[in-house]
């Protein structure tokens, strides 16, 4: 019954979004989404995601400085930088490397680090987080992940990735938006949605249910909470915030 509802319903979406998929099928969305309407979107929902999350983020953050290296340096990668939305909760003097798989976030991202001149940038790497062989294993104390793992291709080999280049007693911090409650009307719209929204919004998946995947990740102590980041019209309520050591 429920499987007939969301066939139906993303056959409606579908066809409303037809030109989407139209341009998806010519081969012309993908390039134009990366380059120009996913920085764009990203930029202006980011605004408002951040100050629905910005408590969420100041505690999460608040314990950074406690996993500093024994040269008393704070080593911070983050995956997947987009804009720049986090480098406000960072502590200063820490030194941070960039990474993201999309280089079209100049703009924003050039604006933050001037917002931000409490940290030292090392550098900006065009990198999957499936793969960052650019940065050595063992090499930071933090690394840093939010409203990632949405989108990547492989969640196992992420987090084997943040691992190998966390040194040991080094931390994974984390607030990504996941699966409702299954039975929940939320997890219904998830379902519905799904498939145009991963083709519109650059392959993020509404159905993760990513505290799994972080549960099965060899962390020595981890730390989820489950919260609510409500963002009007959107099926992207239910996250998970907290971190991992290695």
């Amino acid at each position: 019954e429920a499987g007939a509802s969301v066939l139906l319903l993303r056959a409606c979406l579908a066809l409303l979004t037809f030109p989407i998929h139209l341009l998806s099928f010519l081969g012309i969305w993908e390039p134009f989404c990366r380059k120009v309407f996913f920085p764009f979107f990203l930029d202006k929902i980011g605004v408002i995601h951040d100050k629905k999350s910005k408590k969420h983020k100041q505690e999460l953050f608040c314990n950074l400085s406690d996993f500093r290296g024994p040269s008393g340096e704070l080593k911070v990668l983050e995956i997947g930088t987009g804009s720049g939305s986090n480098f406000q909760f960072f502590p200063p003097g820490c030194r941070i490397t960039c990474t993201d798989i999309n280089p079209n976030f100049q703009e924003s991202l050039s604006r933050n680090m001037k917002k931000n001149q409490h940290l030292h940038y090392e550098r900006f790497l065009v990198a999957a987080a499936e793969d960052l062989h650019q940065v050595p294993s063992g090499s930071v104390d933090a690394v840093v992940c939010t409203l990632v793992l949405c989108s990547v291709q492989s969640i196992s080999s992420t987090l084997r990735e943040v691992l190998r280049v966390l040194r040991p007693g080094g931390a994974f911090y984390f607030l990504e938006h996941v699966a409702a409650e299954h039975s929940s009307w939320k997890y219904f719209w998830q379902q519905v949605c799904y498939p145009t929204w991963k083709l519109i919004f650059a392959g993020c998946c509404l159905t993760r249910e990513l505290w799994k995947n972080l549960e099965e990740a060899k962390f020595s102590e981890l730390k989820i909470k489950h919260i609510s980041v409500a963002l009007p019209w959107t099926p992207i309520e239910p996250h998970i915030v907290g971190y991992g050591v290695k």
